[in-house]
């Protein structure tokens, strides 16, 4: 006997609470969601919570934000498509982290911008942690001049003249997270 498809979707669909302020947004995500497999749930039998206000939502609640804030499980543009909400939704409902790719184009004037290597990425990261050359040397069993080196080449390919600079471009883009 053939199992029912209908039955199948249930089974894989989430419930899912939607606190979404755009009412416009809201319709159309409310009209989405059946198509997806999903349900509209109320908050407290919902699986993952879509949100645009990620404080309108208590602590330990998968969340997927449509927006910017860090403290989502998932986050995604504002103008996230239907097949990129599904997905984050079905990831953070098993306990994985969205975040969106990084942006390779400057935002001002849609420039690409040169990639980082891995070890310019680590050196970044030592960065937004605040430590000095030296530190980062240590941490990474390298030189100091290489570390310098490095940095320099992260102002370079960011178009930045110092470290804040350097890692609030990196945060802007993706490159890092808080």
């Amino acid at each position: 006997m053939a199992a029912d498809p209908a039955a199948e979707s249930d089974a894989d669909g989430l419930r899912v609470a939607l606190l979404i302020a755009d009412a416009a947004r809201r319709r159309e995500l409310v009209a989405a969601l059946p198509a997806l497999g999903h349900s509209v749930a109320s908050l407290e039998t919902s699986d993952v919570v879509l949100t645009d206000d990620a404080t309108m939502v208590e602590p330990g609640l998968a969340v997927v934000l449509l927006g910017e804030g860090a403290a989502a499980a998932g986050i995604l543009p504002p103008d996230a498509d239907l097949a990129q909400i599904d997905a984050a939704l079905r990831a953070v409902a098993v306990g994985l982290v969205v975040r969106p790719a990084p942006r390779f184009f400057d935002a001002d004037d849609g420039v690409p911008l040169p990639l980082l290597t891995p070890r310019e990425v680590e050196i970044l990261v030592a960065l937004r942690d605040g430590l000095s050359n030296k530190a980062i040397a240590r941490r990474l069993a390298i030189s100091q001049h290489t570390v310098k080196f490095h940095a320099e080449s992260i102002f370079r390919k960011l178009g930045v003249t110092n470290r804040v600079e350097a890692v609030a471009k990196g945060l802007r883009r993706g490159l890092v997270h808080l």
